[in-house]
């Protein structure tokens, strides 16, 4: 795998997540697994070629955008990059998390990842013959520096965490998905 960018800067020293604060988020999750929560967001098309603001919760609005190759500003990361990334993030939480529910030391946590994706059918546009659509492969390499695990335990550790990652788990089983006009 390589690497297209450098990590941007992180804190001097990793803070800790509360480990009683995540005690009780497990426990709640225990008291009843049938919980399902809905998350939203809003996606408004900015009217600056392909620039998307994207609203959640009460968050500064989430820039989407496309390369230049892709017709786009460069502003942003664009759809598949953003997917990448939250699936990153919610990889990474998952370890972060599990690490500290085993009482060890996160001191770093940084993944890489990239995907392979055939563009030509150009958003249906371009060449529409059959082909696979979307993210065909996806490899997530974890460098972690955490204190108390063994390298056993560690690589344990990052499959327990992709196993139960809400994100990964999205992309990896089909999920209903409706799209309609709003009428």
């Amino acid at each position: 795998m390589t690497t297209t960018t450098k990590p941007r800067e992180v804190a001097v020293k990793f803070e800790p997540i509360d480990r009683k604060g995540l005690d009780a988020l497990s426990a709640k999750g225990k008291a009843d697994p049938s919980a399902v929560r809905t998350v939203k967001c809003r996606t408004v098309a900015e009217g600056r070629r392909f620039r998307h603001l994207n609203y959640i919760r009460n968050l500064p609005a989430h820039i989407v955008d496309e390369p230049p190759q892709l017709l786009g500003d460069d502003t942003a990361p664009n759809p598949t990059e953003a997917l990448l990334a939250a699936l990153g993030t919610c990889v990474a939480v998952g370890i972060q998390a599990n690490a500290v529910a085993r009482g060890w030391t996160v001191n770093a946590i940084d993944l890489e990842l990239e995907g392979d994706i055939n563009i030509t059918s150009v958003w249906g546009t371009g060449d529409l013959a059959p082909k696979p659509l979307g993210l065909t492969a996806v490899r997530i390499k974890a460098h972690l520096d955490i204190d108390g695990a063994s390298a056993a335990e560690l690589d344990e550790l990052v499959a327990h965490a992709a196993k139960w990652s809400p994100v990964l788990n999205t992309v990896r089983n089909p999920v209903p998905v409706a799209v309609e006009r709003n009428k």
